[in-house]
């Protein structure tokens, strides 16, 4: 599992949220969503957009470039 798939993965869950939320949030099938978690396809940079501005986290730490998860600004 990259880095990407675990803060994926992780954000989701501290957040209690299922994948399926996550998915109608991005507008894309759970099955999607579920291929970006597991890594078998890679997160296109327009849902990653997404998910920062839904967990208001900059796209640094998802993509591994810090541990802090830092807000918008």
């Amino acid at each position: 599992m990259d880095i990407i798939t675990k803060r994926l993965r992780d954000t989701r869950e501290d957040k209690d949220l299922k994948q399926k939320d996550i998915a109608d949030i991005l507008k894309i099938t759970y099955q999607q969503y579920q291929l970006y978690e597991s890594g078998k396809r890679k997160l296109p940079i327009d849902k990653l957009k997404l998910l920062c501005e839904y967990y208001n986290i900059t796209a640094d730490y998802f993509l591994g470039f810090t541990n802090k998860q830092k807000s918008i600004k």
